[in-house]
């Protein structure tokens, strides 16, 4: 009976998705074991070190599906081992003694860290279409709303006018960087280990690194320059990647979620007839998706904690360490994968709302414009001085209710060097979207 959030059948398509499921459960994790013993012995009978019919009887009966995965987590439990009784379970159905041969001169980690590397790189692509999916629907977003102004905000607070195409420009650039650096680490997260004991490959001979370089390039899997039994650095390193790539998509799920409440009501998730907000209220309409987004945001990081802790290390191993990743690295990579594909949805259904964005920008009768007014009340008075008045004009402003232009021209200060005309013009907020749209140009044409 699932119990776990992403297998739960209540809530499992909230936390997990199909593909996700079917890289990172015991199945795969037992196959995957296997296809490094095949690999192994594949490579051992290529080099004379155990005979070929042998690795070819094991490469043959290496499928999960011939071995009892209930039986095998039993035996685990009994024998307090995480991998000898798939050993043993591959080896009772190989003939002919083949089964003698399995997992000949590896040892526990190298199996157990190279299948987990195995799986990873399978639901690599995944994450990239993802990712490349997402930054496809935000470079649209920012082609279609790269004039369409909106206010800026700072400190929560509305600060200056931008355009909505800006705002997914910068979203545009961020994953953009978390795609090159996903890249850039491939190399390095998806490698094997086939080192042994201690690893210094005593057990195989003479012909150690030969049989590591043959097996990982059998896997599609790089070859380390030396054992990383006691070097978590490349799973820090993926932990640390998919940390911040749900830094920038929790972040964008949070952003939707505030500009989606009623008083902002600029942007909002898709929504369907059928998708219920409350079971008390019926008008909601509530942003379930993102903020379950952002949840899976944090999820993720709360893994990624766990994770670094197993980069403590003693000597050539310390297990006690490396049994967090074997709960916490499928957890975070589920999560990730249902992140990933509920932005993907959110962001290409995205439904954006220009007519209220520009009736925000007019929300505090034109102390949005301060700056430009300032800044052109300084070429008559200075920069300085002109900020201390129209910061005088604009509290009174404010807090007296009374609209800015209105201050504005009865304040001889101001008045005396700028007209009402002028006045009107420098309250425009569209007029001031500054190099918004170039900039969009800009990023849109590097990507």
């Amino acid at each position: 009976m699932p119990s776990h959030a992403s297998e739960s059948l209540l809530y499992g398509a909230s936390f997990s998705t199909v593909e996700f499921l079917t890289i990172f459960n015991d199945h795969a994790r037992v196959q995957a074991w296997f296809d490094v013993e095949v690999a192994l012995a594949k490579a051992q009978g290529q080099l004379g070190v155990i005979p070929v019919e042998a690795a070819q009887e094991i490469a043959q009966k290496a499928a999960v599906e011939n071995v009892d995965v209930s039986e095998i987590g039993k035996g685990i439990s009994a024998t307090a081992h995480p991998i000898v009784p798939a050993i043993r379970a591959l080896e009772e159905i190989c003939d002919g003694g083949a089964g003698e041969y399995i997992h000949y001169g590896a040892t526990t980690q190298d199996i157990m860290d190279t299948g987990l590397v195995l799986q990873v790189k399978k639901s690599w692509p995944i994450i990239l279409r993802d990712l490349t999916g997402i930054q496809g629907a935000l470079i649209k977003l920012a082609k279609e709303h790269r004039s369409t102004p909106m206010v800026g905000r700072t400190h929560g607070q509305q600060a200056l006018p931008l355009t909505f195409g800006y705002k997914c420009a910068v979203w545009v650039d961020e994953i953009g960087r978390q795609i090159a650096r996903f890249k850039e680490a491939e190399s390095r997260v998806l490698s094997g280990n086939i080192t042994g004991a201690v690893g210094t490959m005593a057990a195989f001979g003479a012909k150690g690194r030969e049989i590591q370089k043959i097996a990982l390039d059998h896997l599609g899997l790089t070859v380390p320059n030396i054992c990383w039994h006691s070097s978590r650095d490349r799973i820090c390193e993926l932990a640390n990647l998919m940390t911040q790539i749900s830094g920038s998509l929790g972040k964008i799920a949070r952003e939707i979620y505030s500009l989606q409440q009623v008083e902002f009501g600029e942007l909002a998730e898709p929504h369907h007839h059928g998708k219920v907000g409350s079971s008390t209220m019926p008008h909601k309409r509530n942003p379930a998706i993102v903020e379950l987004a952002i949840g899976l945001s944090r999820l993720i990081r709360a893994q990624q904690v766990a994770i670094t802790d197993a980069a403590f290390q003693e000597h050539e191993r310390y297990s006690a360490l490396l049994r967090i990743e074997l709960a916490a690295v499928p957890e975070m990579m589920i999560y990730s994968g249902a992140l990933l594909s509920k932005m993907r949805t959110v962001l290409e259904k995205l439904e954006v709302y220009p007519k209220r964005m520009r009736s925000n920008l007019d929300m505090l009768g034109g102390l949005l414009l301060s700056e430009k007014v300032m800044l052109a009340l300084g070429e008559k008075i200075g920069k300085q001085t002109a900020h201390e008045i129209v910061y005088e004009i604009a509290m009174d402003s404010f807090e007296k209710e009374i609209p800015f232009k209105d201050a504005l021209n009865a304040d001889k200060r101001v008045s005396n060097h700028l007209t009402s005309q002028e006045i009107g013009s420098l309250l425009d907020p569209v007029s001031y979207i500054g190099e918004s749209e170039k900039i969009v140009d800009d990023v849109l044409s590097r990507v």
